[in-house]
């Protein structure tokens, strides 16, 4: 990879990868730490990976980051739930999307990392099993039950708007 292509992917590849992890990590400091660490890795890594690939090579290291990051955090468990009672609005645009960060929020890593790479960036299962190492069949049913857990969040009285 020369220099010039790592620019083009930057380009091309960096608002949709930060956007995925952001997504999962719901901090925006953390999104930015682990897209600039994926790209560093890439960086480090340009001669080993073929030009076609740049895409999953980079969501995959972004992806791996972003669980170590998860991981990392969890031990540590930091929560800003004052903050997030005072930005509450009735606004009911509002509502429906912390209904849907929330059921997003209940799902694990896999689970909502598999949704957002399918759902909202659309990756095909092949592409999101070489992200996450898993193979298509699992990518499938991951999904599915994902979708499944969702829709049975989504759709209880609590949270019907």
């Amino acid at each position: 990879m020369t220099e010039k292509e790592y620019n083009e992917c930057v380009r091309l590849y960096a608002d949709s990868v930060y956007r995925f992890i952001l997504k999962n990590l719901r901090q925006e400091e953390d999104a930015r730490d682990v897209v600039q660490s994926a790209f560093e890795k890439l960086w480090n890594n340009r001669h080993g990976v073929a030009t076609e690939k740049f895409k999953s090579y980079l969501f995959t290291i972004a992806y791996h980051q972003m669980i170590d990051h998860l991981r990392k955090n969890k031990r540590i468990q930091l929560r800003e739930e004052f903050r997030e009672e005072a930005r509450i609005s009735d606004n009911p645009v509002h509502q429906l999307k912390r209904t849907l960060e929330n059921a997003l929020a209940r799902l694990n890593e896999t689970q909502r990392s598999l949704v957002l790479l399918k759902d909202y960036e659309g990756y095909s299962y092949s592409e999101i099993g070489q992200i996450t190492g898993l193979n298509e069949s699992q990518v499938k049913v991951y999904l599915h039950r994902a979708r499944i857990q969702l829709k049975n969040y989504l759709v209880s009285l609590e949270n019907i708007i």
